[in-house]
């Protein structure tokens, strides 16, 4: 079970970068382009928050049931930058940007024929995608 979700969290990851990535361009460019958020733009800025979503909830059961996780928590982990990393570093940023790209889709939702709906999904998703890209265990990465 625990390499399954292994796997299944790591290559989720590509659907998070890439919903994520798509949601924050398509936001820019409208931002920029001082363009009405429509109901259509909401929907295309759930490519970015659905994945994440699946994605966080992946990464909470694999973090219960991992050998990394948990189950290693101790003052001698972190200690240690990889222990650390999977202990608390991931998890805790991962939240962190979770929260923004909920926070990020909730304002814009509101915000539907104005151009300050692509504002709140530009930033926030932005911002999430910084953090995300920050925190991904590079070393641990598929095909590497």
């Amino acid at each position: 079970m625990y390499t399954g979700l292994q796997h299944l969290h790591s290559y989720t990851t590509y659907l998070v970068l890439l919903g994520v990535g798509i949601s924050f361009l398509l936001a820019l460019a409208g931002w920029l382009g001082n363009k009405s958020f429509t109901d259509k733009n909401r929907k295309l800025s759930l490519l970015g928050l659905i994945p994440t979503h699946l994605q966080w909830v992946i990464g909470l059961i694999l973090y219960f049931v991992s050998p990394l996780g948990m189950s290693n928590f101790s003052g001698e982990a972190m200690k240690d930058s990889t222990s650390r990393l999977y202990i608390l570093e991931h998890p805790l940023t991962m939240i962190i940007a979770v929260v923004l790209i909920t926070i990020g889709y909730s304002r814009a939702k509101r915000q539907l024929g104005d151009s300050r709906g692509f504002k709140s999904i530009a930033i926030f998703y932005g911002l999430a995608l910084i953090l995300i890209l920050s925190r991904i265990p590079w070393n641990a990465w598929p095909n590497n």
